[in-house]
C-alpha cells in the first residue's frame, strides 16, 4: 500500500541531537524540513553534585536510585569512573534498587550488567515511575528511605513532590544541563518562517524545546506573534511529557504518534499530515485527530483538584465544571451542529472528542465531560429515539404492560453503544492530560419515564399509573435498565473515564416515600455495580425533598439543584459524602457582579469543606452568554483559593 506523505509541506523541527537524521526523514516523507535546533546538553564540569553522590552511594546512605535518561546514566558512571575504581562503582550501584524510565536507560544498565529492580512502561512519564511505585508499595516502602534521581537537564518537580509525599528523602544527581544552541541563528530563522505564515507544521521532540522556543522568542521581542502563529499549525508531539509542556505553555497538541519515538513520531505524521493541515485550517470547528496515541496513566490526574473533591481531600481551589458545558451556547457547537443532526454528532466519535475538549479548553474547567445523551441507551432495547421536535426527545415503542417489559432486550452496550466507548477513548486520548473526564448515564428512574411517557413530560401520568398499578412490571422494567446501565458504565470507565455521573433529571416529581420504595433500590444497584475506586456523582433535579434517601441509594458525591441552599443540603446528606452545585443557571444571564456575588455566596455556605465540587444546579441554558459562563469559573478559582 501507498504510503501518504507531508506532500510538499514546510515541517520545522526542533531536535538537536539527531537534527541531520530528522531533517533527512522529513525530506524522505515528502516534506520540506526546517531545521531549528533549540538547545545542546552541556556536561557538568565540576560534577560536584555526582561525586557527592558517590560518597552517599559508598556509605551505605541510598536505598534507592531513578535512572531518568540513558545519556544521564552514562554521564554519571563515567563522571565517577574518573574519580574511583569503575568495579567498585557497579558493584555498588547493583546493591541498589534501580529504576529504569524507559528504554534507553535500560541499555545503560544492561551494558554494564547493572541490575534493575524495575522498569518503567511507557509512556515513561514521571507518572508511571510513581505508579511502579505505588504498585510495589508493599515490598518497596518509600518511608523514610533514601531516593537518588539522576535528572536530565532540568529537575523535574512533579516527580520530586511525589516521592516526598510518600515520605523519602530525595536526592537530585543533575549530571548534565541544557542550553541554547552556539548559533542561534537557524532558531531566528524558524521563528520568523512560523510567523510568517510559511509553515504548516512543528514537530516537538523533547519538553525542553518548548520553553527554550518560547524563551529565546521572548528574548528577541517575538513570542506574542510566535504564539498566535503556532496556533494556526499541527503541533505534534512525540509523547505524553512533551505534550503536557505544550499544555503548559497554552499550546495544544494535534498529533502523537503510536510510540515515542522519532522515526515513528515522523512516520505517523506524515501519514496524517493531509488530513491534520486541512482540518487545523478550518479554525475553532477542526477536528481532532489522534490515530493510535498511547493512553496516559490516569495516576497523574488523581491529584487533580476534581478527583480530590470527589474523595473529600483538600483542594487548593474549588472545582469547577458545568452541565450540559459543550452545548448550544457555544459558537464552536453550533458551527458543527449546521453540519450535522444532534445523533450524527452523538454518534461520530471525532466530533463528540472535537466538542467536549474544546470546551473544557474554553472555559477552563476542572473537569470535562463526554459529549453523548442519557437517551441513547434506549435505542439498544429495541426502541427508536428521533430528536428534532420542540418539545424535546421523542421515543417510539409503547411500553404500557408487563409484556411489552417482557419484550425488551437485554442491553449489550459493548457492541450496540460501542461509538460511545470510542469517544470516551478518542476524547481521553486528546484531552489534556491534567483534566479528568467524566463519563455519565441517566438514572434507572429518569430513562424509565422517558420510555413510558415516549419523551417528556411534566405531569407523569402515565410513569406513575405504571408503577402503581404493577409494582411487578415496574421493578422489572428498572432491574433490565439497571443491568445495562452497570455495563453501559463499566464501558465508559475501561474506556478512559475518570468518574461517572448519574443524571436522574426526572426524579423530583416524586415524593421521599415514592423515592424509597420505587426508585432507591435499583439506583444503589447501579453505584454498587460500577468499579470500585471510580467516583460516582449523584444527581438529581427536585430532590430536596428526599436528599437522605438520595445519599442512602449511594453515591460519592451528591449534586443538588438550586431550590435548595447547598450548606442545608449538605447538613441533610451528611459532610461525609461530596457535595455539587449548585448556582442557578438563570443567574448566568445577569450582570457579571451578581454572577460573582452568587458565587461568592455558595461558597462561603460551603465554607471551604474538602469535597464541594462548584457547578450549576441544572444544565446550562442555550442562551446563556458564553463569556459569563467563562467568568464564573475564573470566579470560582479566584474566590476559593486556599
Amino acid at each position: 500500500m501507498e504510503r501518504k506523505g507531508f506532500d510538499g509541506a514546510t515541517v520545522v523541527s526542533f531536535e538537536s541531537r539527531l537534527a541531520d537524521a530528522m531533517t533527512e526523514s522529513i525530506r524522505r516523507r515528502g516534506g520540506q524540513p526546517l531545521s531549528a535546533p533549540s538547545l545542546r546538553e552541556i556536561p557538568l564540569s565540576e560534577n560536584a553534585e555526582a561525586f557527592s553522590f558517590a560518597e552517599k552511594l559508598f556509605a551505605g546512605r541510598i536505598d534507592l536510585l531513578i535512572c531518568m535518561t540513558g545519556v544521564g546514566t552514562r554521564i554519571l558512571l563515567e563522571a565517577l569512573a574518573t574519580r574511583y575504581d569503575k568495579q567498585q562503582v557497579l558493584e555498588a550501584f547493583s546493591r541498589l534498587t534501580v529504576v529504569a524510565r524507559g528504554p534507553k536507560p535500560i541499555r545503560v544498565l544492561k551494558e554494564n550488567n547493572i541490575p534493575i529492580t524495575i522498569t518503567v512502561p511507557e509512556p515513561n512519564t514521571w507518572l508511571e515511575i510513581i505508579h511502579e511505585l505505588d504498585h510495589n508499595s508493599r515490598s518497596l516502602a518509600l518511608e523514610g528511605k533514601t531516593v537518588a534521581v539522576q535528572e536530565y537537564g532540568v529537575s523535574n518537580e512533579k516527580l520530586i513532590q511525589a516521592l516526598k509525599q510518600r515520605g523519602a528523602n530525595v536526592l537530585q544527581v543533575p549530571v548534565y544541563r541544557w542550553a541554547l544552541p552556539q548559533d542561534t541563528a537557524p532558531l531566528l530563522q524558524a521563528i520568523r518562517e512560523i510567523t510568517d505564515g510559511k509553515v504548516q507544521m512543528a514537530l516537538f521532540t523533547n519538553a525542553a524545546q518548548v520553553d527554550h522556543l518560547l524563551r529565546f522568542a521572548s528574548g528577541e521581542g517575538l513570542e506574542p506573534s510566535l504564539r498566535e502563529a503556532l496556533k494556526r499549525m499541527v503541533i505534534t508531539s512525540i509523547g505524553p511529557m512533551t505534550s503536557e509542556a505544550l499544555h503548559e505553555h497554552g499550546l495544544s497538541v494535534d498529533f502523537e504518534p503510536s510510540h515515542s519515538k522519532m522515526g515513528i513520531l515522523v512516520n505517523e505524521a506524515a501519514d496524517h499530515a493531509a488530513e491534520l493541515i486541512r482540518e487545523k485550517k478550518e479554525g475553532p470547528a477542526r477536528r481532532y485527530v489522534n490515530t493510535k496515541a498511547t493512553q496516559v496513566s490516569a495516576v497523574g490526574r488523581q491529584d487533580s483538584p476534581f478527583l480530590k473533591a470527589c474523595r473529600r481531600e483538600p483542594t487548593s481551589v474549588t472545582p469547577v465544571w458545568i452541565m450540559r458545558q459543550a452545548g448550544r451556547y457555544l459558537k464552536e457547537y453550533r458551527q458543527i451542529r449546521d453540519r450535522v443532526s444532534f445523533l450524527e454528532l452523538c454518534k461520530s466519535k471525532e466530533l463528540a472528542a472535537e466538542v467536549a475538549i474544546a470546551a473544557a479548553e474554553r472555559l477552563k474547567v476542572d473537569a470535562a465531560i463526554l459529549f453523548s445523551d442519557i437517551l441513547l441507551i434506549v435505542e439498544p432495547m429495541g426502541l427508536t429515539l428521533e430528536y428534532g421536535s420542540e418539545n424535546g426527545p421523542e421515543i417510539s415503542g409503547q411500553v404500557a404492560a408487563a409484556a411489552d417489559v417482557d419484550r425488551l432486550p437485554e442491553i449489550e452496550p459493548a457492541e450496540s453503544l460501542k461509538f460511545v466507548f470510542d469517544a470516551v477513548q478518542l476524547t481521553r486520548q486528546c484531552l489534556n492530560t491534567k483534566i479528568p473526564l467524566l463519563g455519565f448515564s441517566g438514572a434507572p428512574f429518569t430513562l424509565a419515564a422517558y420510555i413510558i411517557e415516549g419523551g417528556a413530560s411534566k405531569s407523569f401520568v402515565n410513569t406513575k399509573r405504571f408503577m402503581y398499578s404493577d409494582p411487578g412490571a415496574w421493578n422489572a422494567l428498572l432491574q433490565k435498565i439497571s443491568r445495562g446501565l452497570v455495563k453501559y458504565l463499566n464501558g465508559q470507565i475501561e474506556a478512559g473515564a475518570d468518574a461517572v455521573q448519574l443524571f436522574d433529571t426526572w426524579v423530583g416529581c416524586l415524593g421521599p416515600e415514592e423515592y424509597e420504595q420505587y426508585v432507591l433500590p435499583h439506583t444503589r444497584s447501579v453505584i454498587q455495580g460500577i468499579k470500585p475506586g471510580v467516583p460516582v456523582i449523584h444527581f438529581g433535579t427536585g430532590t430536596a425533598g428526599f436528599l437522605r434517601q438520595m445519599r442512602e441509594a449511594g453515591g460519592d458525591v451528591i449534586g443538588v439543584d438550586p431550590r435548595v441552599e447547598l450548606d442545608q443540603a449538605w447538613a441533610a446528606i451528611g459532610t461525609d459524602v461530596g457535595i455539587q452545585g449548585n448556582l442557578d443557571p438563570v443567574v448566568l444571564f445577569a450582570p457579571r457582579e451578581v454572577i460573582r456575588a452568587k458565587v461568592k455566596r455558595i461558597l462561603e455556605q460551603a465554607a471551604s469543606r474538602p469535597g464541594h465540587i462548584f457547578n450549576l444546579g441544572q444544565g446550562i441554558l442555550p442562551n446563556t452568554p458564553e463569556e459569563n459562563a467563562v467568568a464564573m469559573v475564573e470566579y470560582v478559582h479566584a474566590l476559593s483559593q486556599r
